[in-house]
């Protein structure tokens, strides 16, 4: 088998964290598959960057063969055309045996995935991959990302968005009772089981993983505590976010210009909806944090307290 590991996406965000903890293991090869050549990205990331067109099955195929890729780790965000493809080719190169897709956060119900568009995709990344015959697979579910929270104080490849806390902004927008309980996990520790996972000799069809469980009020008193202030505080009923809108958070304004804020605001209150019924409350039988018990996830409060004591 060969050891040549792919990251889709891997130039930024949580692929790039994925790559370099890989690097760091030492165990693997790794190449990063993306759009574009780019010498100055190569240097700094320390690893081969491969150009792909990910509007070719056929040059895909060429480049997975071209390149003996066993296991692709796709972290591309965006429209899932791009990843149905990249699916489609690696079912048929007959190096690649391995593959995880972009989901790397919750199963989202079929009844919401229309809600935006970024659900949708992964709806039909998911079905694509159901349909591929010579792959093994399996979908990461690590809850929400805990970077979000501590920014920029700890390290980071994220892009931030500002989701239920405004930490630097001492504002929160609670989506339910906040009582309901959310796995948090950060990119970094995500990054590491990702790469302790290769090693396994057989994936589960879900990998389950959980930093730290926490409800939504104790994030909160996390961060006041470690700020010392308090925050403005606002909770939004299921009806509000069920009407596809929530409090708006100062820190959500620079995305306007991005993405306009109905938009935004629709996909905030999706979350919203998944937070507050309990979707990001996982119970897996054996979540991997079992099965690499030296790897330690970080707790909210710690990183917290890292980020924000005495700033």
């Amino acid at each position: 088998m060969s050891s040549i590991v792919a990251v889709a996406g891997g130039t930024g965000g949580l692929g790039r964290t994925i790559v370099g903890a890989i690097v760091g293991d030492g165990k693997y090869e790794v190449i990063v598959l993306s759009r574009k050549a780019d010498a100055e990205k190569e240097k700094e990331i320390g690893v081969r960057i491969v150009p792909v067109d990910y509007t070719s099955v056929d040059a895909l195929v060429k480049v997975l063969e071209e390149n003996k890729v066993d296991t692709i780790l796709a972290t591309v965000n965006g429209q899932a055309d791009p990843e149905v493809n990249l699916i489609a080719a690696a079912d048929k190169a007959t190096s690649t045996k391995r593959y995880v897709p972009t989901v790397w956060g919750v199963k989202i119900p079929d009844e919401m995935a229309a809600l935006s568009s970024i659900s949708k995709a992964k709806h039909a990344i998911l079905a694509a991959l159901a349909g591929t015959t010579s792959l093994e697979y399996t979908v990461w579910y690590p809850g929400f990302f805990s970077d979000y929270y501590v920014a920029p104080n700890v390290k980071t490849h994220m892009s931030i968005i500002n989701v239920v806390i405004d930490v630097p902004n001492n504002t929160a927008a609670i989506p339910g009772s906040g009582d309901v309980l959310v796995v948090l996990t950060h990119s970094s520790d995500i990054a590491k089981f990702a790469a302790a996972s290769l090693a396994l000799p057989k994936w589960q069809p879900e990998t389950y993983l959980i930093g730290d469980k926490v409800t939504w009020n104790e994030v909160l008193a996390i961060a006041e505590e470690a700020k010392g202030v308090k925050f403005q505080v606002a909770y939004d009923s299921i009806e509000t976010l069920k009407s596809g809108k929530v409090t708006e958070l100062p820190g959500n304004v620079a995305m306007y210009p991005f993405l306009p804020k109905e938009q935004f605001q629709s996909i905030l209150s999706m979350f919203g909806i998944l937070f507050s019924s309990g979707y990001y409350d996982f119970k897996p039988e054996h979540p991997i944090n079992e099965s690499f018990p030296e790897i330690k996830t970080r707790t909210v409060k710690e990183l917290m307290t890292e980020a924000w004591k005495g700033k």
